[in-house]
């Protein structure tokens, strides 16, 4: 942890505001910033790549930090674009400009500082030192240990673009005295989209793709949902009740069917209380568990968790790749490798060695094997038939393949150990 995260901490820890933020953003904090962003990276609104910005970059951050101490620095609008869900929806991102990357990266390291003390162990996305693979850990550990048997698992209704503003800034000024860096942080929020050309107003969200967006939703949902569990909702329900959030993704774990049901109810109320709503087609009770032993199965991070019985006959928590993310990752492959029919073979190999290793190092977890398997085995059958159908003669024959395959690619492998967990106390 970086000598700056950890005095924010400190402050965060030893005083119930924080203040003198501003000064924070700076001329070195800019430039480590500078020095992150990628230069692939897709331009926003103004054009500018980082090689351009980096040409004259002492007098371009100068020039920066000269208009925000006037307050004559404002946002531009992000620029709207959109990727493919795994369920063959679009997901809206937006694309700041390459000053506002800058700011906003140096904005979200003193709020990550801030709250990350401040934050409770059942928040895990976007925070320093956690990942995806400890909330999962998590889930199966609660899940084989405590007494939970029904799952409520809900999904919030565009909670990127649900966020008030109203709201939000008023959690914000509960832990932050800092009145100017708060000012900076509403400007943001209103900075607008521009899409197809049309610019918007931005009256309530924060848009995907700014790195502040993932803090400000974290806080938001702090304040929202976690401190409400926490405080609230299992001082209320009777038997174990067990809370595991990454991002606006989360699901509760209950002992007892009608205080699941129940909380149900009330988690409704509470969303709706700060312009959240649940997505009833993805919202469910479904029992699951130790004591449980149906065919029910709930998705979470891109996991299939399911009730399943070892070769000796005892519960095991079953835990496999999503086959929703399974097949939009093979629909991927299969589009890409259409765009490479003219590119090098050694270029092309190396590629998908890449890429199946990011896809072991997320989805190789305990249990797992199988579905790795099955990826692995799609990829392979599918470059196989790309490079017959670009060989003139129609003769790369699959002896030939599997040689250069088996170069190239390692077998997939579990990289990520679940399971080595220790029995929790009571």
């Amino acid at each position: 942890m970086s000598h700056e995260l950890q005095d924010l901490r400190y402050l965060s820890r030893t005083h119930a505001k924080v203040h003198t933020l501003m000064p924070r953003i700076n001329a070195g904090s800019l430039k480590r910033e500078h020095r992150k962003q990628e230069r692939r990276k897709a331009v926003g609104v103004d054009g500018v790549t980082k090689d351009e910005y980096g040409k004259d970059l002492e007098s371009n951050l100068s020039d920066l930090i000269k208009r925000m101490k006037a307050f004559q620095y404002n946002p531009l609008p992000v620029l709207r674009t959109y990727i493919p869900k795994a369920n063959g929806q679009l997901r809206p991102l937006g694309i700041p400009s390459y000053e506002d990357r800058l700011v906003q990266g140096a904005m979200s390291v003193v709020l990550s500082g801030i709250y990350d003390e401040r934050f409770i162990d059942s928040s895990y996305g976007f925070r320093p030192g956690r990942s995806a693979h400890d909330a999962v850990r998590y889930i199966d550990r609660t899940i084989m240990t405590k007494k939970v048997n029904y799952v409520l698992e809900a999904d919030i209704k565009s909670f990127f673009d649900s966020v008030n503003h109203g709201w939000l800034m008023k959690f914000l000024a509960h832990d932050i005295a800092d009145k100017n860096f708060l000012r900076y942080i509403k400007r943001f929020l209103l900075g607008g989209v521009i899409e197809n050309g049309v610019r918007s107003d931005s009256e309530t969200g924060t848009p995907q793709g700014g790195s502040i967006s993932p803090v400000l939703a974290n806080v938001y949902l702090h304040y929202v949902l976690d401190l409400w569990v926490e405080r609230v909702l299992k001082k209320q329900v009777k038997g174990e009740v067990c809370y595991v959030r990454y991002a606006d993704d989360f699901i509760l774990m209950f002992q007892y069917e009608r205080q699941a049901r129940a909380a149900l109810g009330e988690l409704i109320a509470r969303l709706g209380k700060f312009g959240l709503e649940v997505a009833p087609d993805k919202t469910r009770i479904l029992p699951i568990g130790r004591f449980e032993g149906t065919k029910a199965s709930f998705d979470f991070l891109g996991f299939t968790f399911y009730n399943v019985k070892t070769q000796g006959g005892k519960y095991r928590l079953g835990i496999r790749t999503c086959k929703s993310r399974l097949k939009a990752k093979k629909e991927a492959v299969k589009k890409w490798l259409r765009t490479r029919l003219v590119k090098p073979l050694t270029e092309t190999m190396k590629a998908i060695k890449i890429a199946l290793k990011g896809h072991c190092n997320y989805y190789g977890v305990n249990g797992n094997a199988r579905m790795l398997q099955n990826f692995h085995d799609y990829v392979r059958h599918t470059c196989c038939r790309m490079l017959n159908r670009r060989d003139q003669k129609g003769k790369f024959y699959r002896d030939k393949f599997l040689r250069i395959w088996n170069f190239y690619v390692e077998p997939p492998r579990a990289t990520v150990r679940i399971w080595n967990w220790k029995p929790m106390l009571a």
